[in-house]
């Protein structure tokens, strides 16, 4: 009993070596076998094996299996052509030769040689006359061959070939033509010339004319509020760009959170096609808490409350209270919906307290508004009283007041309105008072500035800036700060105190009747954001312009490119009074 246990013990276990055996045998065949099968390797040029690599199927993910899955290599090599073929006459290449040959390293070689690049042969453009005189027709297929961008000789691509096709309808359909089409588009290809001739007509459709608005998503306002927003005139021809416009006045209103515009391009709408607005409306009501700080008027905290559908009749009120350490300011002021005829009428009151260079001011403000915005800027025109009582350290105070009208406008020109480097922004103003009319004194102020933005190099900028400012009266005496003009600190004279430039009055530093400051300031601006600058700034404000004698300013600064604008560190020498001084400002073309 106990050998033939033994001998039983003896077998089992010879089993278990053996089985452990064969099992480890079998997997070393299966890794000897996958490691047979090898990898695909490309050999193509240089110009083509980026496509292949990134859209081919053999090249992509796990090649062993693919092998594996085709043991017909005759399967797996015709496959891999097609799919070649097809990814290389995208790029023109019509007459390629493909071949998956195995290496002496188990690795396979997939040889690609493209053949030659196909260029455009002819190109027959034609156009259906469709609602087009015969005149109106042949100069419209003129322009269309002149934009066409597949010149005979070019390269061909499907992409080239593609957005030719849409540059075609962008033309037409961006103007009248909304629903304009291609009948019929033909790339005829000839491999053994390598060329391939186009052939496309295009069908302008009917003429579209602008029809009646049709808003939804109004809830909190009429559609009324729409209508204020100049949509295009019913009747007039359909224009993509005077649509997008209008989109764009919705869009920046403080009523709609969004809004697009768009048309009926069915050909049956042509004759009037509805405008159709979908809003987003936003929250009419909104508080907002903020703090910060400058170097002319120190740390600053504020709030601000905005209702934009005010006793619910879509009137903004924008009001806060802004308390810096030379600083008070509270306001209020409300803007009615725009005036179909393109203006917006506005009013407002505020109570204002400074304390610079020895000058307290206080002051209460209310007045009227009506803003003409354009494209490029805007026109206001408004009437003002003003009340102010000055303080000027060692001497007495006074009390001025001013009825006053006031002209000005703004005309920006630029690249960017947060990151300019090209073009210009000009800003002039022009007012006056009348002691007839609820006024201490006769006078008429008049002011200018404008800013250069000149682009050098890649990425630098050279900024050139010029101010200046008349008031006209026989005296500064009985004349409101805000018409007399002082310089200095970020924005005017750097390397000076804010509004340290002006006249002497006892102690203190008071406006003057004459203003006139320059600057030059070159930056430089790295790939990440930041850059540094030099600046020279020149200028002064005085009472009399035979007395006038700019004082100079100059140095370097950082500049960092914030989400709110290019923010600015100076560090300024002021000539005149011999001292550094630090300088913090948010450049913004003003």
């Amino acid at each position: 009993m106990s050998g033939l246990s033994a001998a039983g013990r003896f077998t089992w276990g010879s089993g278990r070596v053996a089985g452990r055996l064969l099992v480890a045998a079998w997997l070393a065949v299966a890794a000897d076998g996958a490691r047979a099968e090898g990898r695909i390797v490309l050999d193509a040029p240089d110009e083509i094996s980026p496509l292949l690599e990134k859209y081919l199927p053999a090249l992509k993910g796990d090649q062993s299996q693919l092998l594996a899955r085709f043991n017909d290599r005759i399967a797996l090599t015709r496959r891999t052509r097609r799919e070649a073929e097809s990814l290389l006459a995208t790029e023109g290449y019509f007459a390629p030769s493909v071949t998956l040959e195995k290496a002496e390293d188990g690795d396979w070689r997939l040889v690609v040689d493209p053949g030659p690049r196909a260029t455009v042969g002819a190109v027959n453009l034609g156009l259906r006359e469709g609602a087009l005189e015969a005149d109106e027709a042949a100069r419209q297929l003129e322009e269309l061959r002149r934009r066409w961008t597949l010149a005979s000789g070019a390269p061909f691509t499907q992409s080239a070939w593609d957005a030719g096709k849409a540059a075609l309808l962008a033309d037409l359909t961006r103007h009248e033509f909304a629903a304009a089409r291609i009948s019929s588009s033909l790339a005829k290809v000839n491999p053994e010339a390598a060329t391939v001739d186009l052939q496309i007509e295009v069908d302008p459709g009917p003429r579209f004319r602008f029809g009646r608005v049709e808003v939804r998503g109004l809830d909190l306002y009429d559609a009324d509020l729409v209508q204020r927003y100049r949509p295009p005139e019913p009747g007039t021809p359909y224009d993509e760009d005077e649509l997008l416009e209008f989109q764009t006045r919705l869009q920046n209103t403080p009523y709609f959170a969004s809004a697009v515009v768009e048309i009926d391009r069915e050909p049956d709408a042509a004759a009037a096609t509805p405008i159709r607005v979908l809003v987003g409306e936003a929250k009419p009501k909104r508080l907002s808490l903020g703090a910060g700080f400058s170097s002319n008027n120190g740390y600053r905290a504020e709030i601000a409350y905005r209702d934009a559908d005010l006793f619910g009749k879509a009137w903004q009120l924008v009001s806060g209270l802004r308390i810096e350490q030379r600083e008070l300011l509270a306001y209020a002021d409300v803007f009615l919906p725009p005036d179909p005829a393109g203006y917006q009428d506005s009013f407002g009151a505020l109570h204002e307290r400074s304390d610079h260079e020895g000058l307290k001011v206080s002051g209460e403000a209310f007045g009227v508004t009506r803003t003409y915005p354009w494209q490029r800027g805007e026109v206001s025109v408004s009437i003002r009283y003003q009340r102010e009582r000055t303080t000027p350290d060692g001497a007495e105070p006074t009390t001025q007041k001013a009825l006053t009208g006031d002209l000005a406008v703004l005309w920006r020109e630029v690249d960017n309105v947060l990151e300019p480097r090209q073009g210009f922004v000009a800003f002039g103003r022009v007012g006056g008072a009348a002691k007839a009319v609820l006024s201490t004194q006769n006078f008429v102020r008049s002011y200018g500035r404008l800013q250069v933005y000149l682009p050098v190099a890649e990425r630098d900028v050279l900024t050139l800036r010029g101010e200046f400012g008349k008031t006209v009266a026989t005296s500064r005496d009985g004349i409101p700060q805000d018409f007399l003009f002082r310089a200095g600190g970020s924005q005017s004279v750097r390397g000076y105190g804010y509004r340290s430039l002006g006249v002497s009055d006892g102690d203190a530093v008071v406006g003057g009747r004459y203003l006139a400051t320059m600057s030059a300031e070159y930056t430089r601006w790295r790939p990440d954001g930041f850059g540094y600058a030099a600046f020279v700034d020149a200028g002064n404000a005085v009472d009399d312009a035979n007395e006038y004698r700019p004082l100079l300013g100059y140095g370097i600064g950082g500049r960092w490119k914030s989400p709110a604008g290019p923010l600015a560190l100076d560090l300024a020498y002021g000539q005149d009074e011999r001292r550094f001084r630090l300088h913090f400002a948010i450049l913004v073309a003003f």
